[in-house]
């Protein structure tokens, strides 16, 4: 076995498990590491071991596999974190809208990102940080985003498409926190409401309601803001009049989304069969933040199919022109 290999094998299953990122993070740094070395200190374990980014833990894992054996923390790892699982649905699946880079509160570049999407078999990726308001997150200011557009379409190949895109924060009056001329250069549009989510029905509701109509708008995230699960410990839905809000979607062709996370499971069964009776369309995405939790669209696969989704209602089972004459 390859010590970067192992490393970043690693990495994958602690972001497929939502671990702590600086867990995950520190098994990226050491394999970036490990490949940057002379040959001679990869093999001097006294240099290897001092060598910036090589902590105990890393260095056991490099020491096992040169001494030929698969490291005990990956085959531990193997056994405890949920293989990826298969289902037709999960098959028709081209690609993904929603995820994260360390230009906002992902963990990795844009590129690695790309190319984890690549190797799931993606045909596109949308990169969706976050917007200004979101500072916990390192929101974008529009001159960010202006800066990281290029950089996301030039992770582009003959055969896979990175979509530019944001995650917009739905203001409490239902405005979306972004220039908005900067929001027409973008290919996606999320907008998600991430603040003052216990606001009473009938404001949240107008808010959802405005947000969703504005014509650069593709996609509701995470409806509800619920957490049933996780590090972040439970936080229950908030309280909006859910038939209204997607029959806007429904008007003016917003997808709502099916989050893909465990710990969100967003929106609940009853709003998404509620959203199905309203003529929705959907967007399987995986909120990725990590590569590894690019892999996570299986569990929102095995919701939708539970849900009784149409494939063809699901947006992300589009080809990427399709997609984009939708999203235009």
């Amino acid at each position: 076995m390859d010590a970067v290999a192992a490393l970043l094998e690693i990495a994958t299953l602690l972001e497929r498990e939502r671990a702590s990122r600086y867990r995950a993070k520190a098994f990226r740094q050491a394999a970036a590491t490990y490949e940057s070395l002379a040959e001679s200190v990869r093999n001097d374990p006294t240099r290897l071991r001092a060598a910036a980014g090589i902590g105990e833990s890393t260095f056991a894992v490099i020491q096992q596999v040169q001494a030929g054996h698969v490291p005990e923390y990956l085959i531990s790892l193997r056994g405890e974190v949920a293989p990826q699982r298969t289902s037709e649905l999960r098959g028709r699946l081209r690609g993904d809208l929603h995820a994260h880079t360390d230009w906002s509160d992902g963990t990795t570049s844009i590129q690695t990102m790309a190319d984890a999407a690549r190797a799931l078999g993606h045909e596109y990726l949308a990169i969706t940080d976050h917007s200004p308001r979101l500072r916990v997150a390192r929101g974008l200011s529009s001159e960010r985003l202006r800066e990281q557009i290029p950089q996301v379409r030039a992770a582009s190949t003959e055969t896979f498409t990175m979509l530019a895109g944001i995650e917009v924060d739905i203001l409490n009056d239902g405005e979306l926190d972004q220039d908005p001329e900067l929001l027409t250069e973008l290919d996606i549009v999320v907008a998600s409401v991430h603040s003052q989510l216990r606001m009473d029905a009938g404001p949240m509701t107008v808010r959802m309601i405005a947000a969703v109509s504005h014509p650069r708008v593709n996609v509701l995230g995470h409806c509800t803001g619920r957490l049933m699960q996780g590090e972040r410990g439970t936080r229950p839905p908030s309280q909006f009049d859910a038939r209204a809000v997607f029959d806007a979607c429904a008007e003016n062709a917003v997808a709502v989304e099916i989050n893909a996370r465990p710990e969100r499971q967003d929106p609940p069964d009853e709003l998404i069969a509620l959203a199905l009776d309203a003529g929705c369309l959907f967007a399987l995405d995986s909120d990725a933040h990590a590569p590894g939790q690019l892999s996570l669209l299986d569990y929102g696969a095995e919701r939708a199919e539970q849900a009784g989704v149409p494939a063809e209602r699901i947006v992300t089972t589009w080809g990427v022109e399709r997609l984009r004459a939708w999203a235009a």
